[in-house]
C-alpha cells in the first residue's frame, strides 16, 4: 500500500456516455446497416472519401438539471444522416430506423442512468451550395449520474 487513498475514477461525461450508448445500440442493428449500404457508419467527422449513406454526430448540448441532490443533465443530440445523391429518402429511412431503435429506453450508459429519451424531430434539408440532402434526427434526454 502506498498510503494514498483510493479514489474512484470520475464518471465519464454524460454527453460522451450518451454517444457511446447510441453507438452500441445502432451498431448491432442489421436493418440499419443495410440502410447505410451494408455497414453501420456513425462518425464524429466525415472520413475522407466517405460515400453516403453515413451519419455524423451533429450539434450536442447538455445542461445541468440537478434536483434533490441527484446530478442530472438535460441533453440535446443531433444525428445528421447524409443521403445518396438524388435520394433524400435514403437519409430519411436511416434516420427513421435510428428513431425506432431509441424507442426502447433500455440504453445502458456508463456512469449514468437514462431517465428519459425521446425523439424531438426528424428534419430533411438540402444544402443550397452543394445540393447534398440530409436528414437530422434530434434526440432529447435526461440522464442522472450513478452514485459512486
Amino acid at each position: 500500500m502506498s498510503g494514498i487513498p483510493s479514489v474512484a475514477p470520475p464518471a465519464p461525461s454524460p454527453l460522451l456516455a450518451m454517444r457511446a450508448a447510441l453507438i452500441a445500440r445502432f451498431s448491432t442493428d442489421a436493418a440499419l446497416a443495410r440502410l447505410m449500404g451494408g455497414a453501420f457508419r456513425l462518425y464524429d467527422e466525415p472520413p475522407a472519401g466517405a460515400q453516403p449513406v453515413y451519419a455524423l454526430f451533429g450539434d450536442a448540448e447538455i445542461r445541468d438539471d440537478s434536483v434533490d441532490g441527484a446530478v442530472r443533465h438535460q441533453h440535446s443530440h443531433a444525428l445528421v444522416v447524409f443521403a445518396r445523391p438524388g435520394s433524400v429518402r435514403t437519409a430519411l429511412d436511416a434516420a427513421e430506423r435510428m428513431s425506432a431503435l431509441v424507442a426502447d429506453p433500455a440504453l445502458a450508459l456508463t456512469g449514468h442512468a437514462l431517465v428519459t429519451l425521446r425523439v424531438q424531430a426528424i428534419a430533411a434539408r438540402r444544402d443550397e451550395r452543394t445540393g447534398e440532402a440530409r436528414a437530422t434526427l434530434t434526440l432529447q434526454a435526461v440522464t442522472e449520474r450513478n452514485p459512486p
